[in-house]
Protein backbone atom coordinates (compact mmCIF):
# COMPACT_ATOMS: atom_id res chain seq x y z
CA UNK A 1 0.00 0.00 0.00
CA UNK A 2 2.91 2.24 1.13
CA UNK A 3 4.52 1.93 -2.94
CA UNK A 4 1.92 2.76 -4.23
CA UNK A 5 1.38 5.67 -2.03
CA UNK A 6 4.78 6.60 -3.20
CA UNK A 7 4.68 6.13 -6.43
CA UNK A 8 1.41 7.86 -7.03
CA UNK A 9 3.18 11.05 -5.22
CA UNK A 10 6.07 10.76 -7.33
CA UNK A 11 3.76 10.74 -10.48
CA UNK A 12 1.89 13.86 -9.26
CA UNK A 13 5.37 15.55 -8.88
CA UNK A 14 6.44 14.92 -12.26
CA UNK A 15 3.39 16.38 -13.59
CA UNK A 16 3.48 19.59 -11.16
CA UNK A 17 5.05 20.28 -7.92
CA UNK A 18 3.50 20.17 -4.84
CA UNK A 19 4.73 22.69 -1.99
CA UNK A 20 3.02 20.88 0.64
CA UNK A 21 4.47 17.17 -0.28
CA UNK A 22 7.69 16.68 2.00
CA UNK A 23 9.42 14.74 -0.95
CA UNK A 24 8.92 17.00 -3.23
CA UNK A 25 11.78 19.01 -4.93
CA UNK A 26 9.38 22.04 -5.21
CA UNK A 27 10.51 22.71 -1.78
CA UNK A 28 14.44 22.61 -2.21
CA UNK A 29 13.18 25.28 -5.59
CA UNK A 30 11.04 27.32 -2.80
CA UNK A 31 14.07 27.24 -0.39
CA UNK A 32 16.46 28.56 -3.08
CA UNK A 33 14.33 31.38 -4.28
CA UNK A 34 12.78 32.96 -1.09
CA UNK A 35 15.73 32.51 1.05
CA UNK A 36 17.21 36.16 1.81
CA UNK A 37 20.24 36.33 0.18
CA UNK A 38 18.33 34.48 -3.09
CA UNK A 39 15.65 37.22 -2.84
CA UNK A 40 18.32 39.72 -2.79
CA UNK A 41 20.52 38.65 -5.25
CA UNK A 42 17.56 37.68 -8.00
CA UNK A 43 15.99 41.31 -7.73
CA UNK A 44 19.59 42.70 -8.20
CA UNK A 45 20.28 40.74 -11.53
CA UNK A 46 16.94 41.79 -12.66
CA UNK A 47 17.04 45.54 -11.67
CA UNK A 48 20.41 45.82 -13.09
CA UNK A 49 21.46 42.97 -15.30
CA UNK A 50 24.47 41.11 -15.30
CA UNK A 51 26.74 41.68 -12.22
CA UNK A 52 30.22 40.69 -11.28
CA UNK A 53 30.52 38.76 -8.06
CA UNK A 54 32.24 41.74 -6.34
CA UNK A 55 29.23 44.17 -7.62
CA UNK A 56 26.73 41.72 -6.18
CA UNK A 57 28.52 41.57 -2.70
CA UNK A 58 28.86 45.29 -2.96
CA UNK A 59 24.58 45.49 -3.90
CA UNK A 60 23.64 43.01 -1.26
CA UNK A 61 24.53 44.21 1.81
CA UNK A 62 25.71 42.29 4.52
CA UNK A 63 26.22 39.33 2.32
CA UNK A 64 29.37 37.37 3.56
CA UNK A 65 31.26 36.15 -0.02
CA UNK A 66 30.64 32.30 1.49
CA UNK A 67 26.80 32.63 1.41
CA UNK A 68 26.90 34.64 -1.71
CA UNK A 69 28.79 31.86 -3.52
CA UNK A 70 26.51 29.02 -2.21
CA UNK A 71 23.33 31.40 -3.39
CA UNK A 72 24.69 31.93 -6.65
CA UNK A 73 25.73 28.16 -7.16
CA UNK A 74 22.19 27.16 -5.40
CA UNK A 75 20.26 29.52 -8.01
CA UNK A 76 22.53 28.32 -10.93
CA UNK A 77 21.56 24.43 -10.46
CA UNK A 78 18.23 25.68 -11.02
CA UNK A 79 18.48 27.16 -13.61
CA UNK A 80 17.61 30.97 -12.40
CA UNK A 81 21.03 31.98 -13.07
CA UNK A 82 23.83 31.81 -15.97
CA UNK A 83 27.44 31.85 -15.08
CA UNK A 84 29.93 33.13 -17.72
CA UNK A 85 33.45 32.33 -17.14
CA UNK A 86 35.98 34.61 -19.29
CA UNK A 87 39.23 33.09 -19.73
CA UNK A 88 41.23 35.65 -18.76
CA UNK A 89 43.54 37.12 -16.15
CA UNK A 90 42.53 37.73 -13.41
CA UNK A 91 39.60 36.00 -13.81
CA UNK A 92 36.22 37.46 -14.88
CA UNK A 93 32.76 35.83 -14.13
CA UNK A 94 29.60 37.52 -15.31
CA UNK A 95 26.14 36.16 -13.06
CA UNK A 96 22.83 37.83 -14.87
CA UNK A 97 19.80 35.85 -14.89
CA UNK A 98 18.19 33.20 -17.75
CA UNK A 99 14.93 33.25 -19.25
CA UNK A 100 13.11 31.17 -16.03
CA UNK A 101 15.50 33.42 -13.82
CA UNK A 102 13.59 36.66 -14.92
CA UNK A 103 10.39 35.04 -14.73
CA UNK A 104 10.60 34.07 -11.34
CA UNK A 105 12.02 37.25 -10.35
CA UNK A 106 9.01 39.07 -11.84
CA UNK A 107 7.02 36.96 -8.82
CA UNK A 108 9.80 37.79 -6.09
CA UNK A 109 9.37 41.33 -7.20
CA UNK A 110 6.37 41.68 -6.39
CA UNK A 111 6.50 40.39 -3.10
CA UNK A 112 9.53 42.54 -2.18
CA UNK A 113 7.56 45.78 -3.89
CA UNK A 114 4.85 44.99 -1.34
CA UNK A 115 7.10 45.00 1.39
CA UNK A 116 9.11 47.93 0.75
CA UNK A 117 5.64 49.64 0.36
CA UNK A 118 3.83 48.59 3.72
CA UNK A 119 7.11 48.14 6.09
CA UNK A 120 5.51 50.54 8.22
CA UNK A 121 2.19 49.38 8.71
CA UNK A 122 4.28 45.67 9.48
CA UNK A 123 6.33 47.32 12.24
CA UNK A 124 3.09 49.15 13.58
CA UNK A 125 1.84 45.63 14.16
CA UNK A 126 5.09 44.53 15.74
CA UNK A 127 5.02 47.14 18.32
CA UNK A 128 1.15 46.79 18.70
CA UNK A 129 1.74 42.78 19.80
CA UNK A 130 4.68 43.54 21.84
CA UNK A 131 2.38 46.01 23.82
CA UNK A 132 -0.38 43.58 24.02
CA UNK A 133 1.72 40.82 25.57
CA UNK A 134 3.46 43.26 27.77
CA UNK A 135 -0.05 44.24 29.06
CA UNK A 136 -1.29 41.39 29.38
Amino acid sequence: MKASKGSALLAKVKQRGDLYAAVCPSRGVLEHVTSRWGVLVLIALREEGTHRFSELRRKVGGVSEKMLAQTLQALEQDGFVLREAHPVIPPHVDYSLTPMGQEVAEHVKSLTTWIENNVQRVLSARTQEVSRKKAS
